[in-house]
């Protein structure tokens, strides 16, 4: 089982406790931000956030597709609606979490997702990520 989701099975992890299985430069891809996010800290904050703010549900799926990449699936709900994610996780050679990448389904419930999340991060990370910039 991947580490990852080890601990967010466990329970709801703190930041710190995220933060012990990413790499420093770890980069983060996500439908519900506007940009990749870089580093530990950003990136521990947004994974914590994200097990406490998403509804009940489980990994229905994990398959190794080499030594340093795990995809996973993750059935659920947000606010009573189905919610699905489908990411990839690459690890580097310490086991560390260097990247991840996360596709979600279906918008309706991604949007109630990514508003829920915007509530609790937005003053945690800078503006760009959540929205293009003005033309």
């Amino acid at each position: 089982m991947h580490p990852l989701r080890k601990l967010r099975e466990s329970g709801k992890p703190t930041p710190a406790q995220v933060g012990a299985l990413l790499a420093e430069n770890v980069t983060f891809n996500s439908p519900i931000l506007a940009r990749v996010i870089t580093g530990r800290d950003a990136i521990a904050a947004i994974f914590a956030q994200s097990s406490s703010t998403r509804g009940s549900g489980s990994y229905t799926s994990e398959v190794k597709i080499d030594d340093h990449t795990t995809f996973l699936r993750w059935e659920g709900t947000m606010d009573g609606h189905k919610l699905e994610s489908l990411e990839i996780i690459k690890d580097n050679e310490d086991g560390l979490i260097v990247e991840r990448t996360i596709a979600l389904r279906p918008f309706p419930a991604v949007k109630l997702f990514r508003d829920a999340m915007y509530a609790s991060l937005k003053d945690k990370l800078p503006p760009d990520v959540w929205d293009y910039p003005a033309q």
